[in-house]
């Protein structure tokens, strides 16, 4: 299926109704649930390479603790700069846009978004590439949907991630964050398909190569109504698009502290 049907197939899943399959707090019923989920999946369009990967996943403990885990973003911005290492993506993200300097430029004319906001967000999210996940991507999504926590949140990312195997951008072992986030900006499966684009030309969308994840990023920022030019400080036009990407206040005042030192 082309990619911009397999898009549109995914904005039908986003107005479907509430999940049907039963969700649990527990991994108990788990292999019951997914011929069920299988069955939603069929008939929202997903192929039989995306219900073979979904069939082949396994409960993520990892995922469910993760999810239960998190802390960060009750920190101080202070607090928070000082945990995720923000004087070093900083001096990093200063030398990667110098030695790749043509290659940012390119970005900045393409999408309007300057480099200093994808580098903040790719020093975040991975640590600049250097640590992309641990955890199968299908797996994940697959717990956090069957999960009673949030199911209805990441239901339209599993559909979205068995569409991604189906047209051959993630496979049924792919490897992600534990939310099954993937690739250098760790891109939730629904963005994925809906934003990723494919920045050096070879006619598919991998996150996980450098260039096709820095086009994605600038391009997920410029629909979500990035304005070229315009500032992304708080209290400026482009701070409403950094919202976009991360819920925590904290995490969109680092993106726009950081992005703003590195591009100088």
């Amino acid at each position: 299926m082309p990619r911009s049907l397999l898009a549109f197939a995914l904005s039908l899943t986003l107005a479907a109704p509430a999940i049907a399959a039963p969700c649990s707090d527990t991994g108990g019923k788990y292999e019951d649930w997914k011929p069920v989920m299988a069955k939603e999946a069929r008939a929202e369009g997903v192929g039989e390479k995306g219900i073979a990967a979904l069939m082949g996943t396994s409960y993520s403990k990892a995922t469910i603790s993760a999810d239960r885990g998190q802390k960060s973003f009750k920190y101080s911005l202070e607090k928070f700069l000082q945990v995720r290492g923000a004087d070093t993506i900083i001096s990093q993200g200063r030398s990667k846009k110098k030695k790749n300097a043509d290659f940012w430029a390119g970005i900045e004319r393409t999408y309007g978004v300057p480099a200093g906001v994808i580098l903040a967000i790719h020093g975040m999210e991975t640590g600049f590439g250097n640590f992309m996940g641990d955890t199968n991507v299908v797996s994940a999504i697959a717990t956090l949907t069957y999960d009673c926590r949030r199911s209805d949140y990441f239901r339209p990312h599993l559909i979205a991630a068995l569409m991604l195997v189906d047209e051959g951008s993630i496979s049924s072992k792919s490897v992600g964050a534990k939310h099954g986030e993937l690739g250098h900006t760790q891109f939730l499966p629904g963005n994925a398909l809906k934003y990723g684009v494919d920045g050096n030309g070879d006619g598919r969308v991998d996150l996980t190569n450098f260039t096709d994840a820095m086009a994605s990023t600038a391009n997920y920022l410029r629909q979500k109504g990035w304005q070229a030019g315009k500032g992304y400080q708080e209290g400026e036009p482009n701070f409403a698009v950094i919202k976009e990407w991360n819920a925590a206040k904290v995490y969109q005042q680092a993106i726009a502290l950081m992005g703003k030192r590195i591009d100088g």
